[in-house]
C-alpha cells in the first residue's frame, strides 16, 4: 500500500480507531522486538516500517485533535 493511500484511510477513521491501530501497531512492534533479541527476525526493515506507521498514525490524531479543538 502506498502512503498516500495509506494516510487517506487513516484520515477516514475516528479517533477510536485510530488509538486501536496505534495499539496494535506497538504490539507489532513489540513482537518484533522479541523476534529480533532472539534472533528470529528476518527482515529487519519491518521494525522501521512499523515505528513509522507509528508516527503516521499519532500525526493524524493529532491533527483531528487540533481541528476538533478549533
Amino acid at each position: 500500500m502506498k502512503k498516500t493511500e495509506e494516510l487517506k484511510e487513516l484520515r477516514d477513521l475516528e479517533i477510536g480507531g485510530l488509538a486501536e491501530k496505534v495499539d496494535s501497531l506497538k504490539e507489532e512492534l513489540m513482537r518484533l522486538r522479541f523476534r529480533k533479541a532472539a534472533g528470529q527476525l528476518e527482515t529487519s526493515a519491518r521494525l522501521k516500517e512499523v515505528r513509522r506507521s507509528i508516527a503516521r498514525v499519532q500525526t493524524v490524531m493529532a491533527e483531528k485533535n487540533q481541528q476538533s479543538a478549533a
